[in-house]
Parts: C-alpha cells; sequence; structure tokens
C-alpha cells in the first residue's frame, strides 16, 4: 500500500517545476507586451507630460489637459489661462476706452492675437502711426510688458494695388507698418528688442473676402501676437535669456 503512495508522490513533485516555468513564461510574454506598447508612445507627447509633471513636482503651475487626445497645437504645457487673463485684460480696457470696433482680440494655436483695424493706427497707404494710435498701444504694452513670450507684430493690407512712390507694393506696405509698431515699443518704453519681431504679410493672410469695402477694411490691419510659450522658445534670439525658467 505505501509503494503506490511514493510513485504517486513523485510524480506530483515532478509536474510542479513545470507550473513554476508556465508562470516564468506568462511574465515575460507580459513583460516584452509592455515593452512593446511603450515603444509605440508618441515621444512628443510623453516628453510635454514629463515636464508638466516635473513642473507640478517642483511647485510650478504647469496643466496637463486630463481627457484630451492632443493639447493645442503649438501650446505644450504653456499656462494658457495666463493669456486667457490677458484678453480679458486688453479687452475690457479697449472697451473703456471706447476702442473695442477697432481692436479685437483671440486666442488662437499660436496664441493671443490682438487685431487693430487700419483705421486705428494709420491713413491709407501710410505706415506712420496717427496721434490717436498711442491709447491703444499703451494698452497693449501694459498687458505684454512684464511676459517672457516673443511679441510678433503682423502687417496686413487687402488686394488693392497700392498706388505710391514711396510703397513698390503691399509688401513693402505691411512690413512698414509692422515696423512702425515695433519701433514705438522700443522708443517710447526701451522695451527688449530681441523679443520682438516684424513682419509683413501683403493680402496674402486675409481674415474676410476681399468681396466688399467693409471686408477689405477689415483686412487691413495689424496683429499683435503674443506667441505661446512653446513657439517662444524657438524664437530666434540675441541674446540667451531662458524663458523656460517662466513656464
Amino acid at each position: 500500500m505505501s509503494r503506490p503512495r511514493k510513485n504517486f508522490e513523485d510524480s506530483n513533485n515532478q509536474e510542479r517545476w513545470l507550473l513554476t516555468y508556465a508562470d516564468l513564461i506568462t511574465l515575460l510574454l507580459a513583460f516584452f507586451i509592455v515593452m512593446y506598447a511603450m515603444s509605440q508612445v508618441d515621444a512628443k507627447k510623453f516628453g510635454k507630460m514629463t515636464e508638466a509633471l516635473n513642473g507640478v513636482l517642483k511647485g510650478g503651475q504647469s496643466v496637463i489637459n486630463k481627457g484630451a487626445t492632443d493639447p493645442i497645437a503649438g501650446v505644450g504645457i504653456l499656462k494658457l489661462g495666463d493669456l486667457n487673463v490677458i484678453q480679458k485684460q486688453l479687452a475690457k480696457r479697449f472697451k473703456g476706452a471706447g476702442k473695442n470696433e477697432e481692436v479685437q482680440t483671440e486666442i488662437t494655436e499660436r496664441g493671443l492675437v490682438v487685431h487693430i483695424m487700419e483705421s486705428a493706427l494709420f491713413k491709407e497707404g501710410s505706415a506712420a502711426l496717427l496721434n490717436k494710435t498711442t491709447e491703444i498701444l499703451d494698452i497693449i504694452y501694459d498687458g505684454i510688458k512684464d511676459r517672457p513670450n516673443h511679441i510678433r507684430i503682423e502687417g496686413h493690407t487687402d488686394d488693392r494695388n497700392i498706388q505710391s512712390t514711396i510703397y513698390p507694393s503691399n509688401w513693402e506696405l505691411s512690413t512698414s507698418r509692422a515696423t512702425s509698431v515695433v519701433r514705438y515699443f522700443i522708443d517710447n518704453y526701451n522695451f527688449p528688442s530681441n523679443k520682438l519681431s516684424a513682419l509683413g504679410y501683403s493680402e496674402f493672410r486675409p481674415i474676410k473676402p476681399n468681396n466688399t469695402i467693409e471686408n477689405r477694411a477689415k483686412n487691413r490691419r495689424v496683429d499683435i501676437v503674443i506667441l505661446t510659450m512653446d513657439l517662444s522658445l524657438k524664437e530666434p534670439s540675441s541674446q540667451l535669456y531662458d524663458l523656460a525658467d517662466n513656464r
């Protein structure tokens, strides 16, 4: 009676290693599946999440958009709420100054854009700033003076050919208008030159179809763009000021 029991126990002991071996194979399979899944993670999104977590752990105010499949292009972990606050402050001041018909603001993937109508800044076909311009530009300066973001000034025209001996085309006019605004900030406020840029887009960036007088008037404008921090960091600079510390 004792001998058959011994054979059964020996057989049972010999098969136990198979269970351990099967568990090990299962664990290895799970490990490789996890490693493969991690290799498919979008590196850009992973990097943004890592930066955001680092900011939070260091006591910063970085934001991760929970539930969003992708943050707004160009925004990344920027404290987007700051731009929203600036937008509301500017809009309130423009309205209080009676300028809300000539100045509009919006948040885009590039940052905060302030649209200023031609009539608020220049005479038609001219790049010389009007005297009444100062109030608008002073309000904008108050909103951007303490910000590390890069400020891009963009000139725009409608699609009509310019008749001027000073400006051969709308390219020169739009660029000169942007430069006039840049010079105002530098000359009147000693604004850091390395944080400003001027661009002219002629008639090729309209916000309305050039099919009515009203629409053409809206296209003749200067846009002041407070770039997102991600885009600001990509701007060339003559000085290595550290924007990353302000993220």
